[in-house]
């Protein structure tokens, strides 16, 4: 049994469905961030260069008080399931920050990345940045509006490499641009067989749909 589950990927992937689809599913706690209660988020895709830090900042911050809310549940009573991994705000960073603001950045992290435990599986939801822009324009954030398909691109390859280099978890890849967990029940039993009998190492999942299209 995965007592602590973290669903991850890009931006318009899907995280935050899965992780509560899930959390009903197996009757599980959800750890669910609140993106759009960043106050400096609007300003920085506007303009990038000026608000890059401060947005680091408060994410990696608010990201360690929710990792620390988190250890003082029992998980070993009820499961729970996040739709982000602490590790996933560097991600950003390196992408985002000048090589100074960087090295700031990275030894705040370090500290704090010190005292958060490692998830017991962690899923990866990778998708064509096509897919992830199609899915962005769907939602209709308002502070989504402004974000281009090249810097969109640019984070779905960081994200990518990251986690091709990822060895802290147990580690299962989805194929999440031919999977519609939400609308196909199917394909949600489907992976949620697959999450409970992952184990160890790093295994790839192809939804079933995508299988049944290729027969």
């Amino acid at each position: 049994m995965h007592h602590f589950i973290v669903i991850e990927g890009p931006l318009g992937v899907g995280k935050t469905s899965l992780a509560k689809m899930l959390a009903k599913r197996i009757k599980a706690h959800s750890l669910l961030e609140d993106v759009e209660e960043n106050p400096y988020l609007i300003n920085f895709y506007q303009d990038p260069k000026k608000y890059a830090f401060q947005t680091q900042i408060f994410f990696l911050l608010r990201r360690y008080k929710q990792a620390l809310e988190m250890g003082q549940l029992d998980l070993f009573k009820t499961a729970t399931i996040s739709d982000y991994l602490f590790d996933k705000d560097r991600i950003f960073a390196r992408t985002n920050l000048d090589d100074k603001e960087f090295w700031l950045y990275e030894q705040l992290f370090q500290i704090l990345k010190k005292r958060i435990r490692p998830p017991d599986l962690v899923l990866f939801l990778q998708a064509r940045t096509e897919v992830l822009a199609q899915r962005i324009k769907k939602r209709n954030r308002k502070f989504e509006k402004s974000i281009s398909y090249k810097y969109l691109d640019k984070i779905n390859q960081a994200f990518n490499e990251f986690f091709f280099h990822y060895t802290e978890s147990p580690l299962l890849v989805v194929n999440a641009s031919e999977i519609d967990f939400v609308n196909v029940p199917e394909d949600f039993e489907d992976l949620v067989q697959h999450i409970m009998q992952m184990k160890s190492g790093t295994q790839y999942y192809v939804p079933l749909s995508a299988k049944m299209q290729k027969k």
